[in-house]
Order: C-alpha cells, then structure tokens, then sequence
C-alpha cells in the first residue's frame, strides 16, 4: 500500500480544533458517521473474574450477550444519537480466534436487534490483544502469535464488526526498561525505531484486511507506553514531567498507522490520539474522568476537548448498586456527550473545550501536553524533522523547551523534586546520535543485557 506522508498539521485555526468535528470523519456500514459533528460515547467493557475457557465459553458469551443487551436497553432509553462498543478480546480469545469471533456474533446480532427495533445505530470496534509480548512468540511479523491476531480480525470483521483496533506492544520490550529507570534513550530506541517499524508492518497488514473485507482500520493506541508511564507517575514511582514526554513522542510511532492505511477513529486509551487528529484529521476516541472504572489519571476533563468519541477504557460486568457496572458507564458516558454536544448546539464549543481544558492543564503537565493549542503548536514543529527517529527525538526536545517555558510563565505546576529532570533528559537526548543506523547499534549493544529483548525479532 502507498504511504502518506504527513509534513503539515490539518488544523490551521484553533478554534476549528474541537471535539466531535473532524476534518475527515468516518461512517460505518449503517451510516453511523464519527466525527461528523457529534461526539459519541464508545462502550469498552469485559468480564467478571472468570475462567476463560472451552468449557466456560457458554458462560462467556452469556456474559456478552447480557452486557449488550442491559447497555442498549440503557442507551435507547435515554436516547442516544448513537454508541459505538470496543470489544477489547481477552488473551484467550485471541489465542483461539473463533473465541473471539463467536463473541463477536453475540454482541453484533443484539446490535442490529436494537437498530432494526429502535433504530439506535452502533458501531462495533474489534481489539484483539497483542499477544506477541508473549516470551514463546518467535517474531514481531510471522509465526503463531501473528496468525492467531490476524486470523481474529479477518473472521472477525466478517462477523459484524466495523473498526479495527489494537494496542500494539511493537517496543515495550525495551519501553518498559526505559520508564523503570527514566532513560529518554531507550524510550526514543523504543518509539521512534522498533515501535515505528512495527508499526508499519501491522498497519500495512490490518489495512488490506479492512480492504479485502469492507471494513475499516482504526488507529493504534501506545497504551502499553504512555499510559503505563501515567499510572506509574501518578503513584509517584517515575516523574510526571517523563510521563508527558513520552505521551508526546508516542504520537509518532501512532501516526504510522495512518502513514499505511488507517482512516480512524483511533483507540481511547492512547492520550496522543490529539496529536494525530491535529496532523491526519482523522477522528479519535479519548477517555477521561469516566475511564477512572479501569485506572485514576491527571486527564479527566481536558481529554474530551477534542474528542470524537468518549470512552470508558473499559469495566468488569459487575454489580453495583445502581445496576450492572457497564450499563452504568454507558449512562456516564451519555450524558457527558449529551451535554457537549448540547454545547455546541447553542454555539459553545470553542467555550466548553477551552473550560475542560483550562480546567486541568495546569495542575499536571501530563494535562498541559494535550492541551489544544500546545497541541497544535508541537504538532507543527514534530513535522519539521525528517522519518520517524529524528521526529521522535524533536518531539521529546521541544516537549521539554515547552515545559520549561510554560513553568517559567505559571502555566502549568512541576513538582520541585522534578524540575531537574527537565535538563537532565534534554542532555540525554543530545548524546543521541543523529545517524539512525549508528543510533541503532549503539541501543542493540547497550540493551543486550535485557533478557526480553531480541533484536531478531525486529529483523535487526
């Protein structure tokens, strides 16, 4: 497939740059349009503690079935203009495909029920989880671990569903070294080497499987980066100051998919997801206080400032006193889209965006870097460098020179204990050699020592 190339933001104006309006919005089979002027809530749930198994896959998919059908019957009562479920598959059930795909069935036959009865059209968005971090996986791009992931998505997408998606881990062998120790280098080796080129290598294939059957490649999110550096700075084990550079230097290896195929909307989880709508124009999925069910973050409100879609992340089928946990998140998810898109209605969303902006960036800077017209203003200079490595490296070196600024001008607040960081990472960054190829093997050399790690794998 031909790549793209992105060599300038799509927004020109902020006040252009809001949520649920993208500049190429995109519409499933039944006509359901994402980001064409209404923001939507995505439903992301799984299930109660439980076997996952030949034996219990009745109980499994009866867990499904009474999920979906308890979320509809809560989103038609309440009137939704429209949803859109993740299912986000479990290990087992992307290990046995046809797991996968007869859930897949289960939750897509309740969907056109509720669209054909009350006429609330959804969207169905497919994940299967990136099963090769599995030590047993022989390589990045062959073997049983990459049948298995696209066997899910190909008879998946037959099955009903309308978006693929997956939170792939091209890199985490090395990324998750990085944060345990703070090393901008390993992180940049990680994002903008391995990560990129696994990303060209997925996508290309995830985009002629949507082709082949008439559906549609997604976006990836860097989950297993960013937001495992988030969760780790909020519970003070890393700074917040690393947290939010590396969201920034992940946009990069994300806007791959998009480089090879993918049309969006691109995944919740991944908080970069706004710098790939600033550059491509595609729609994105955010998640924000709402996604506090599956982890507590510094992104509850300023998350949805450009969003086309709000997320859950996801929650356990579980009883609460209201009722189920994901009929519950459904109702909080519609009612966050019902007030913003009343917003915009009347007028306001430039307003409404720049409340839930103003209303966290300057507490985190893990808020600050998703700010809109931080946003743009990154997105523009990221672009300015040449290929994936050098964009990964000007992306962490002008997110620092931001940071530095905005904390000189009371913009944002840096705990005391982490303001160091700022200039120690940016001396990191400028030992890194500029040849990607050296670059290369000095990192292959330097994390030889890290048992999960096989540059082989990778084709290095």
């Amino acid at each position: 497939m031909k790549q793209k190339t992105f060599n300038e933001v799509c927004y020109k104006e902020l006040d252009s740059f809001v949520y649920g309006k993208s500049i190429y919005p995109v519409k499933a089979k039944n006509g359901l349009e994402i980001g064409g002027g209404l923001i939507l809530p995505e439903l992301n749930f799984t299930l109660p503690a439980m076997e996952v198994s030949q034996n219990t896959m009745p109980q499994v998919l009866k867990q499904y079935r009474d999920i979906t059908e308890d979320a509809l019957k809560r989103a038609h009562e309440l009137k939704a203009p429209g949803y859109i479920i993740e299912l986000e598959v479990l290990p087992p059930a992307t290990y046995n495909p046809q797991w996968g795909v007869d859930i897949v069935k289960v939750v897509r036959e309740i969907m056109n029920r509720y669209e054909t009865e009350y006429g609330l059209k959804g969207a169905l968005r497919l994940t299967p989880v990136d099963i090769r971090e599995d030590q047993t996986s022989v390589h990045m791009w062959k073997g049983t671990h990459w049948d298995a992931i696209m066997k899910l998505f190909e008879e998946g997408a037959k099955a009903g569903a309308d978006f693929l998606s997956i939170e792939s881990i091209g890199g985490k062998d090395i990324h998750d070294e990085a944060i345990m120790y703070c090393d901008i280098r390993k992180s940049l080796f990680a994002l903008g080497v391995l990560g990129a080129r696994d990303m060209e290598k997925l996508w290309t294939e995830i985009a002629a499987i949507a082709k082949r059957t008439n559906t549609i490649a997604a976006g990836d999110t860097a989950c297993g980066f960013a937001n495992t550096a988030m969760v780790l700075a909020d519970r003070g084990y890393v700074p917040k100051i690393f947290s939010a550079i590396v969201r920034v230097m992940t946009a990069v290896r994300s806007l791959v998919a998009y480089e090879v195929g993918a049309v969006g909307p691109h995944k919740d989880c991944g908080y970069e997801g706004v710098y790939v709508k600033a550059i491509t124009g595609t729609p994105i999925a955010m998640e924000g206080k709402s996604s506090a069910v599956a982890h507590l973050s510094p992104l509850g409100n300023i998350a949805a400032c450009v969003a086309d879609m709000w997320s859950n992340e996801s929650v356990q089928n579980i009883k609460l006193l209201g009722g189920m946990a994901p009929t519950i998140s459904m109702e909080q998810l519609i009612y966050d889209c019902r007030l913003m898109n009343t917003a915009a209605e009347q007028g306001h969303a430039v307003l409404m965006r720049d409340m839930l902006a103003d209303s966290d960036s300057i507490y985190d800077p893990q808020a600050y870097v998703i700010r809109p017209d931080v946003v743009l203003k990154l997105s523009k200079e990221i672009l300015k460098a040449e290929g994936h490595f050098l964009r990964t490296k000007k992306a962490a070196l002008i997110t620092i020179q931001e940071l530095k600024e905005a904390l000189a001008q009371g913009k944002v607040r840096i705990e005391e204990r982490e303001i160091s960081w700022l200039d120690m990472m940016e001396q990191q960054l400028h030992t890194v050699n500029e040849n990607e190829e050296e670059f290369i093997k000095e990192m292959i050399e330097e994390c030889s020592i890290i048992a999960k790690f096989d540059p082989k794998k990778y084709d290095l």
